[in-house]
């Protein structure tokens, strides 16, 4: 599902972890980006192929001197290819507590329904 990406820029990449959980009506994708802004999130879709990627900032703050750095600077990066199954007119995105949510809506004709048969 997911393709490994290749760094064409100077810097640290990171994979996100992800958990994928599917019912009738969508699947949901939650990718682990710690440290990631809302405005520094960007996400594509092109040619049946969702990208998600996110800077990690440094955190400058004036008149302060480091002392201790162990949480790396980076880009996030990881693609996923999409079926017919998913309505990609209806991809939903949400950043919250370090956690990017996609909510990727089935589309109508891959929704499971029942057939009511009439009598007579």
């Amino acid at each position: 599902m997911a393709s490994p990406a290749e760094p064409t820029r100077p810097g640290m990449a990171f994979t996100p972890d992800v958990d994928i959980f599917e019912n009738e009506r969508k699947i949901t994708l939650l990718a682990d980006m710690p440290g990631v802004a809302p405005d520094d999130v960007k996400i594509d879709l092109k040619d049946n192929v969702l990208s998600i990627s996110g800077e990690v900032r440094p955190f400058d703050e004036k008149d302060e001197a480091d002392v201790l750095i162990e949480f790396e600077i980076g880009r996030y990066y990881r693609q996923f290819n999409l079926s017919e199954v998913v309505d990609q007119n209806k991809i939903e995105a949400k950043l919250e507590d370090g956690v990017l949510r996609l909510t990727l809506p089935k589309a109508e004709k891959a929704i499971p329904r029942q057939i009511t048969v009439a009598a007579g």
